[in-house]
């Protein structure tokens, strides 16, 4: 049978065919996934087993579980001071892929532009092109691997959606400072009007309004 031409131009991860390489090689950690080199705590596991045992093995909300977007609205609140509907602005994903993917395939129509700082995570791309979206990766390598506002105006058009942005606490490749994030808005703002800002954080440190 063949496969969708999109899904067979697609490129393989890098991260994960590096995570299937070190697989069973002994005193070797992987950083290729992202994830610690130790088990799950014995708490988590516990309150996972009492779960199943009381019967919570049903579905969910498509929201995720009630309880869980109230914890999260207050965490917001508590923490940063940004004030959420659980009802209707929180959403449970199982991971940032699965929630930009959502986002991706609920914002563009064909052929709308997304900017992408680069070196990125491996995600962004396929995310944007498998919603019909056009990907316009932005170099940072030469301005420190971090976003500037003269980068988005070089790269922005009247066709630009949405740009994807990397808020996290320390600086990684492709990252923005988040005092300059207004002005990078605001870039696109003149050019495109109101685009959607796809925001993808580890953390999320504040609320932007555009």
């Amino acid at each position: 049978m063949k496969i969708s031409r999109k899904v067979e131009h697609l490129p393989s991860s890098g991260i994960r065919e590096f995570f299937e390489l070190v697989i069973g090689m002994k005193d070797v950690i992987s950083l290729g996934v992202g994830e610690p080199d130790f088990v799950t705590p014995w708490n988590i596991c516990e309150s996972s087993i009492y779960s199943i045992e009381k019967g919570h093995t049903t579905y969910t909300s498509n929201k995720g579980l009630k309880e869980l977007r109230a914890q999260i609205a207050r965490y917001l609140k508590n923490k940063h001071k940004l004030s959420y509907d659980p009802d209707k602005e929180i959403l449970i994903t199982t991971g940032v892929s699965e929630a930009l993917d959502i986002a991706m395939r609920s914002l563009l129509n064909p052929k709308d532009k997304v900017l992408i700082p680069v070196p990125c995570y491996v995600s962004y791309y396929p995310v944007t092109y498998l919603a019909g979206g056009k990907p316009v990766f932005i170099d940072t390598t030469k301005t420190g691997f971090k976003l500037t506002p003269s980068l988005v105006e070089k790269h922005v058009s009247s066709g630009v959606k949405a740009i994807i942005l990397k808020i996290i606490e320390k600086f990684r490749a492709g990252d923005i400072d988040l005092p300059v994030l207004p002005k990078v808005i605001h870039e696109i703002q003149n050019v495109y009007g109101k685009p959607m800002v796809a925001l993808s954080c580890h953390r999320i440190l504040r609320k932007v309004h555009n």
